[in-house]
């Protein structure tokens, strides 16, 4: 960043957030992990599961990836607090390997994970094409846009090493005009650095990055910001198609089928930007109206 005046819109680097994925090993199936020294008053969710994640293939022979997982969020997590995670090894198959980790903090589980790694083999091959939208180049990123409108970026999208150029509008902006609701949300986004080589770290990123914007999605359709909302991740679930890297830029082309109950579910397909579907992605939320008095939902 070229204005010294915008150094303040950054928070933790790369190499803070692949520190705190980089988890200690206190016995063989036991890890240790932190949070980054800036981020939000309860641990992001994207890092518990991307940490869970990191604890169970370090279990894991080399030659088997992650092909999918599944999370629930239990309770806030304390960002002062280390998180410890317990890997039980549930199978090692001929061509599977199963994990399962539970986080821990204060005694109680805060965040589980299932994960499923597979030894690559030849098979069928299709996907779904990609959407066809701008390319990142052409768009402003979040924080420009934010920078603008605001004069400064909030911290919710500060403190993390992420770049996203959304392709449609954001929330606060469908909040100000009803005509921009849409149920869907395309986003590219990459880590904002050079990144290892290695599949488990790129898998790891997309896993912390995938929970930054699947319940604005949710947002979106019925014009809302976060002002007057209390929203949390209740369950993540991601299958991993495809080889990628995180570290260049991805569409995440998410959109909302339902939300009722004060739960909102959104669902998100990753593609490279040569078109390779890589990744899918599904996510229920806790979206709670704290002041509903005097706002009618028109769409709902």
């Amino acid at each position: 960043m070229t204005d010294p005046t915008g150094a303040a819109d950054w928070g933790p680097s790369l190499d803070d957030l692949l520190g705190v994925l980089d988890l200690e090993r206190i016995e063989v199936n036991i890890f240790r992990g932190s949070s980054p020294s800036e981020g939000p008053q309860r641990v992001f969710g994207g890092l518990v599961a991307g940490q869970a994640l990191v604890a169970a293939g370090r279990t894991v022979p080399e030659d088997r990836h992650v092909h999918s997982l599944h999370a629930y969020f239990i309770r806030p997590g304390d960002p002062d607090v280390p998180i410890v995670y317990d890997v039980d090894r549930v199978r090692d198959g001929r061509s599977f390997t199963t994990r399962r980790v539970v986080a821990i903090q204060h005694g109680k589980a805060i965040f589980t994970l299932s994960a499923s790694f597979h030894k690559e083999e030849p098979g069928l091959d299709h996907q779904l094409p990609m959407p066809d939208v701008p390319p990142p180049e052409e768009l402003p990123s979040t924080r420009d846009r934010l920078r603008a409108e605001f004069g400064k970026v909030p911290g919710f999208v500060r403190w993390h090493p992420i770049e996203m150029r959304p392709v449609g509008p954001l929330s606060y902006e469908a909040e100000r005009d009803p005509d921009l609701r849409t149920a869907t949300n395309p986003v590219w986004l990459k880590v904002d650095g050079k990144l290892p080589d290695d599949r488990l770290t790129q898998v790891c990123m997309m896993t912390y990055a995938s929970d930054l914007t699947l319940l604005d999605t949710v947002l979106l359709q019925h014009g809302r910001s976060f002002a007057g909302i209390s929203m949390a991740s209740l369950d993540h679930a991601m299958w991993f198609h495809r080889p990628f890297r995180a570290d260049e830029w991805l569409l995440y082309a998410q959109e909302t089928p339902s939300a009722q109950g004060a739960r909102g579910l959104a669902r998100g397909l990753v593609y490279t930007r040569d078109g390779q579907l890589v990744c899918s992605v599904v996510q229920e939320g806790l979206i709670r109206v704290v002041d509903a008095e005097g706002w009618e939902d028109t769409r709902a």
